[in-house]
């Protein structure tokens, strides 16, 4: 959400590439596969996922809502997962079986791969990103012992 936050109102619903994803597309993404998609298969039933429309959500206070809530049911799903559930099988939607563990471990190099567009997008534009881990390269550099 703090990558999120600093996307520009203007170019929220544009693609700064002229092709693709827009910032919008990709956070509607994001959070609807992991709340219809991950979330689901995590409880032993199919995808629900059906694309990153949104139920027509546009613009960035209307998508940064629907992310929020989404995310929090997913969430609550998530934690509500115990050891056993977490190492029960589940089948993906392409048809594979892994331990649960395993298939919410693929939501996470998900999310990465997606929010790796966002911060490539926001450097085409000009816009500083907050560091991932609390400090920039430069700022470990600085703090780092010679």
């Amino acid at each position: 959400m703090r990558v999120a936050d600093v996307i520009p109102e203007e170019a929220f619903e544009t693609s700064p590439i002229g092709k693709g994803f827009t910032f919008g597309d990709l956070l509607r993404h994001m959070v609807a596969i992991e709340r219809w998609m991950y979330a689901e298969n995590a409880q032993g039933r199919p995808s629900r996922y059906d694309g990153y429309d949104g139920g027509g959500v546009r613009g960035k206070a209307a998508t940064l809502a629907h992310v929020r809530e989404l995310h929090d049911e997913a969430m609550e799903i998530f934690r509500s997962l115990d050891d056993g559930a977490l190492r029960r099988p589940c089948t993906t939607p392409g048809g594979a079986t892994m331990a649960t563990w395993k298939w919410l471990r693929a939501m996470l190099e998900h999310e990465a791969h997606h929010r790796g567009q966002i911060y490539t997008y926001l450097s085409i534009l000009g816009v500083p990103a907050p560091p991932l881990y609390g400090l920039t390269s430069e700022e470990v550099q600085a703090r780092s012992v010679r």
